[in-house]
């Protein structure tokens, strides 16, 4: 998939929100697991197909994981479905308490870890992320809802 990298986190006014789902994420890894088993349930009410829902499973985990690995607490996670030109995206969010923004544009590690930006550039139609002066960093993601 050919994906864009945006600067931009907000969802303009322009394209209707229709659902959203927040939590916060606990700053531990072994909590990575419960965000994503949540985000399944609110996908799976919300009628996500299972393929769509499958790759916004690996971005969320990819960008939790990353908020809770190389930022500051405290951290959000966004979930929602907007209108996105003639179809449906789903908008995956996390915010964190910025510090050391990791991706995108890290090299790819040839070990296990250090492949989420490859990860989230295959999947989202675009993405990119938005620093705050308030020192808080919001990585996004747009998804195909089908």
């Amino acid at each position: 998939m050919n994906s864009q990298t945006v600067d931009r986190a907000d969802v303009s006014a322009t394209e209707a929100v229709s659902s959203v789902y927040t939590c916060p994420v606990p700053h531990s890894p072994q909590e990575v697991s419960g965000v994503r088993r949540r985000a399944l349930r609110v996908l799976a009410a919300w009628g996500t197909p299972g393929a769509a829902a499958e790759d916004a499973l690996l971005v969320i985990s990819e960008m939790v994981t990353n908020a809770v690995l190389h930022a500051m607490p405290p951290a959000e996670f966004r979930l929602f479905i907007h209108a996105d030109g003639d179809g449906r995206a789903i908008r995956v969010e996390v915010t964190d308490g910025g510090a050391a923004p990791v991706w995108p544009g890290t090299t790819p590690c040839p070990d296990e870890s250090g492949r989420g930006a490859v990860v989230v550039d295959a999947l989202a139609i675009r993405h990119g992320s938005v620093s705050r002066s308030s020192g808080t960093t919001t990585w996004w993601a747009d998804l195909p809802a089908r």
